[in-house]
C-alpha cells in the first residue's frame, strides 16, 4: 500500500504507519530496519530507552548511502527518557541522541513518560541508557528504589521548545507519550508550541475513546502503541498479559478476520486503529511480517463494517499493560 501522509498542526506531514522499534532483536535490528526501508517504511519509532538508536543510525546511514531513500524522506522518532527531564539536561540528551543516530535532526521527539527520575549524566556510558537506574541505588539498602526529581512537565517542555523549529530545528515535531488529558490540558494553558502528537497504549481492551476524541478536537494527532494488546508484554512475565486472552488469538477477532480474504487477527487490529484516524507503529522481527503490516489495508477495501466495529468495541475491559503504578512498586499516579 502507499503510505498516507497526514498533516500535523504545524503543517508538517508524517506517514500514518511506521515500524515500532521497541524490543526488536538486537542481533538483527540493523537488517530489520534496513529491509523495512526497502519494502517501503519511512517512519521509525525509536527511543533512548529501547537502546537501539545506534543501530537505527547505522541502518539509516546504509540505506541513504545505498540510495534506497533520501534523508528528507525518512521520519525518525525518538523519546526523551525520564532521567533527563531537568531543563539543563534536555539539550545534552538530544545531542546524545543525534550522535548515536548519526543525524542532524530528529523528526519527532516525545517526552517518553511524564515522570522525572533523578538525573543520570548522558555521558555516563555505564548507565546509558539509564532504564530504571537512579544514582541513589548505589547506596546501601537502595537497590531497585527509583528516586524522583522535582521537575514539572512544563519546564521540560520549555527546554524542548527551544530546540524546536518545524523546518530547521534539531527537533521538527514535538510530542507527549503516556499522558492523560488533564496533564496535556495543563500544558496547553502555558506552552508556546502545542504538541503535534500523543503516543499512548491503545488496543481493543483499552480503546481510549475519550482521550482520542479530545486530542483530535485539540488538533493533536494520536499514535497507538501495543496495537496487539498483551503480545509485547508476555515475555516480560506480566501477570496481566498472562491472565487475559491474547488478541492475536481471540475468537471474536478471528471471526471478523475470516470475513475478509487473507486477513489475520493482526490485520483486523491494525485496520481498526487506522479507521479511527490513528497512527500505528506495529513491530516484528520477521521481515515478511514487517512487510505484511504495511500492506494489511488491501484486505479491507471498504473497511471494517459497523457490525465488526461493534464487536471489537465490546472487548473493552480497561486492561492497561504499561502502568508506572506497577514499576518497582513505585506507585506513580500517571493514570489515576
Amino acid at each position: 500500500m502507499s503510505l498516507e501522509y497526514i498533516t500535523l498542526n504545524n503543517n508538517n506531514k508524517l506517514p500514518n504507519i511506521g515500524l515500532g522499534l521497541w524490543k526488536l532483536d538486537p542481533k538483527t535490528n540493523v537488517d530489520t530496519i534496513y529491509n523495512a526501508i526497502k519494502v517501503g517504511y519511512r517512519l521509525f519509532d525509536g527511543a533512548v530507552d529501547y537502546d537501539n538508536n545506534v543501530q537505527l543510525g547505522i541502518a539509516v546511514k546504509k540505506a541513504i548511502e545505498d540510495k534506497l531513500v533520501k534523508r528528507e524522506e525518512l521520519f525518525i522518532v525518538s523519546k526523551l527518557w525520564n532521567n533527563h527531564h531537568a531543563p539543563k539536561n534536555v539539550k545534552p540528551a538530544v545531542d546524545r541522541m543525534l550522535k548515536d543516530l548519526q543525524l542532524d535532526y530528529i523528526d519527532l521527539l516525545y517526552i517518553h513518560f511524564p515522570i522525572p527520575f533523578a538525573e543520570v549524566d548522558v555521558n555516563d556510558d555505564e548507565h546509558y541508557p539509564p532504564g530504571f537506574f537512579t544514582p541513589n541505588q548505589l547506596e546501601e539498602g537502595q537497590k531497585g528504589q527509583i528516586q524522583l526529581e522535582n521537575v514539572p512537565l512544563y519546564k521540560t517542555w520549555e527546554a524542548l521548545e527551544a530546540l524546536y523549529d518545524p523546518k530547521n530545528g534539531v527537533i521538527r515535531n514535538l510530542g507527549l507519550s503516556n499522558c492523560q488529558g488533564v496533564l496535556i490540558q495543563d500544558l496547553l494553558f502555558g506552552c508556546k508550541i502545542k504538541p503535534q502528537m500523543l503516543q499512548i497504549e491503545l488496543h481493543p481492551y483499552l480503546p481510549q475513546w475519550k482521550l482520542v476524541e479530545w486530542c483530535h478536537l485539540k488538533d493533536i494527532h494520536v499514535t497507538a502503541y501495543s496495537s496487539f494488546g498483551s503480545q509485547s508484554f508476555i515475555e516480560l512475565k506480566s501477570a496481566k498479559a498472562d491472565n487475559c486472552i491474547n488478541l492475536l488469538e481471540h475468537d471474536k477477532i478471528k471471526a471478523i478476520a475470516n470475513k475478509y480474504e487473507g486477513a489475520t487477527n493482526s490485520d483486523v487490529l491494525l485496520q481498526w486503529a487506522l479507521q479511527r484516524g490513528l497512527f500505528i507503529i506495529p513491530k516484528s522481527n520477521n521481515i515478511e511480517r514487517v512487510k505484511t503490516n504495511l500492506e494489511f489495508s488491501k484486505k479491507f477495501k471498504d473497511g471494517l463494517s459497523k457490525e465488526d466495529l461493534d464487536v471489537i468495541a465490546s472487548l473493552e475491559n480497561g486492561t492497561r499493560f504499561n502502568d508506572p503504578w506497577e514499576w518497582n512498586n513505585m506507585k506513580f499516579p500517571t493514570f489515576i
